[in-house]
């Protein structure tokens, strides 16, 4: 080994401990909340099977995508020079991250089965395995979308009402508003 090689490692030695603790210190992933408390295997795995049926994966499915398109974004209004390189990098990231939205299921699984005993999480299985239960799958999203949409044209006329009656109070207080 000459002493240029030496070097070379000496830097390499050097450069990997002062990354060290930048590694170390990597931001992680939120814990469970505190007052999710631990369930059994099966608890999790009806959990698993009931949010399964009910298709909440797709609450959650652009979530991977759409936190490296907003972090690309807020760099690029910082370093706009690197726009290039900040498209390859997101590229880059994407495809080593892909699949981590799964985290978000497995945490959500966790959570439900904190909230009910494996026999009520069982019998919610069974139950939404029933006509009645697939029927409520299959309704429910419509009913939910409808219902919202029915509160917010509600609001939107109640809130013509509301401002009358402020016309028609202040007229009486002699002030045309």
């Amino acid at each position: 080994m000459n002493r240029f090689s030496g070097l070379l490692s000496a830097a390499a030695l050097a450069a990997g401990l002062a990354l060290a603790p930048a590694m170390a210190q990597q931001p992680q992933l939120p814990p469970m909340p505190k007052d999710v408390k631990q369930s059994t295997p099966a608890a999790i795995g009806y959990a698993k099977e009931i949010l399964t049926m009910k298709n909440v994966s797709v609450m959650y499915a652009g979530a991977v995508p759409g936190i490296i398109e907003k972090t690309k974004t807020g760099l690029l209004q910082q370093y706009l020079n690197y726009q290039k390189d900040l498209n390859e990098v997101a590229l880059v990231i994407a495809k080593n991250l892909a699949g981590s939205e799964k985290e978000i299921g497995e945490g959500m699984a966790q959570i439900y089965a904190s909230e009910f005993t494996e026999q009520e999480l069982k019998d919610l299985v069974t139950f939404y395995k029933s006509p009645l239960g697939k029927k409520l799958l299959t309704s429910e999203p419509k009913a939910i979308n409808d219902s919202l949409r029915y509160m917010q044209e509600w609001a939107q006329q109640f809130g013509v009402i509301v401002n009358a009656q402020f016309k028609a109070e202040m007229k009486k207080r002699g002030k045309d508003i």
